[in-house]
């Protein structure tokens, strides 16, 4: 399924560009906001990820991403890449996780970069 993005690499979007592609979702507004509370040292970007999934919003500290979020018309995607430790750890937890969730990462495959959810 291909979903509309901000593909205009010309354009950098601003905060108020974003919510309106998105359509002013507070689930948007209240991610942001706990990302930014309970990790306020990982730094937001706006960055453009690719000609085919546009400009997103990532989280990064000292060379590693903690998540990207992609808008998109009326939503948005969030792109959480496990490393090798990261995986094999989420996965011996993984009866504490709720089923999607689980079902997400049990059936992503392990690439030579981490697991892309």
């Amino acid at each position: 399924m291909d979903y509309e993005r901000m593909l205009d690499k010309a354009h950098q979007p601003n905060g108020e560009d974003i919510l309106e592609m998105i359509g002013h979702t507070v689930a948007w507004l209240d991610l942001r906001q706990y990302i930014e509370t309970h990790y306020g040292d990982w730094t937001p970007e706006r960055k453009f990820f690719a000609k085919r999934y546009g400009w997103m919003i990532r989280y990064r500290k000292s060379g590693k991403t903690l998540c990207s979020l992609f808008p998109e018309n009326g939503a948005f995607s969030i792109l959480v890449v496990l490393g090798t430790k990261e995986a094999e750890k989420a996965l011996g937890m993984a009866d504490e996780l709720g089923p999607n969730v689980r079902a997400v990462l049990e059936d992503t495959e392990q690439l030579h970069d981490g697991r892309w959810l």
